[in-house]
């Protein structure tokens, strides 16, 4: 068993867009509330109907996407988002000019989709351990931005550094009477895409870190998850993590 404190929540309120650090977060059936609950949909003819990401369009990263701020500071967002562009212009998300201000800035047309569980192993939590950002800091000999693996709960453990490359087991993260596990598709190790080699803003790509996380740590990072328990977390709130040993592979002749 591991111990220790959130250190950071991240929500990305539209896919592949750049999102919000938050004091407080309603983790549930979705994952984080309001995580991923919007998108960019491609509508280019050969392409149409399909979720843009930052895996073919960096230039995404110049908008960030926020939501308003609650009046009693409920975790649960109080509606659409609030976008940015690079200029720093706001934009509603229900502005009708909206798609056509995308559609310039993206160099291609596109649509807006509002949908709960829009990540890409569905409605999950990506977790991510500050050891291991620290240690890979320190290999590539450069900073290492935490955005640039976009996760959601950002935890200071008394963890080893990269202890989740050897997580082969059930995995419970416990935080107050919220519960986390590595239970149902789609959980456990990360592996990572080519996003991570973006800096959090797009302008430039360093594409050494995704071919040392490929050499050296199998390309994972973090671990997937997903609420068994729900409820309101906060930063700065404790932490266990619990393991569980894979069951015996028993094999008969």
């Amino acid at each position: 068993m591991y111990r220790g404190r959130i250190g950071g929540l991240y929500r990305w309120p539209v896919k592949s867009l750049r999102g919000e650090r938050v004091a407080a977060a309603l983790l549930d059936a979705r994952g984080m509330a309001g995580d991923r609950a919007y998108a960019l949909v491609d509508e280019r003819p050969e392409r149409a109907g399909t979720r843009l990401t930052v895996r073919q369009i960096p230039r995404m990263l110049d908008w960030e996407a926020a939501y308003p701020a609650t009046c009693d500071g409920s975790p649960e967002p109080p509606g659409p988002p609030v976008l940015y562009s690079a200029s720093g212009a706001a934009w509603a998300w229900d502005d009708p000019d909206l798609p056509a201000a995308l559609a310039d800035a993206l160099e291609m047309p596109v649509s807006l989709r509002a949908a709960d569980g829009q990540q890409d192993r569905g409605p999950t939590l990506l977790v991510t351990f500050e050891a291991s950002r620290h240690a890979l800091e320190v290999e590539m000999g450069a900073p290492v931005e935490i955005e640039r693996f976009r996760p959601n709960l950002h935890l200071e453990l008394d963890a080893p550094a990269f202890a989740e490359e050897s997580f082969s087991g059930a995995v419970t993260i416990a935080v107050g009477d919220v519960v986390l596990g590595t239970t149902g598709r789609h959980t456990g190790p990360c592996v990572r895409c080519a996003v991570p080699s973006w800096d959090p803003h797009g302008r430039e790509r360093w594409p050494e870190l995704q071919k040392h996380l490929i050499s050296g740590h199998d390309n994972t990072f973090g671990l997937i998850m997903r609420v068994v328990r729900p409820g309101a977390v906060q930063v700065g709130d404790p932490v266990t993590v619990s393991l569980e040993a894979p069951a015996a592979d028993h094999h008969t002749g």
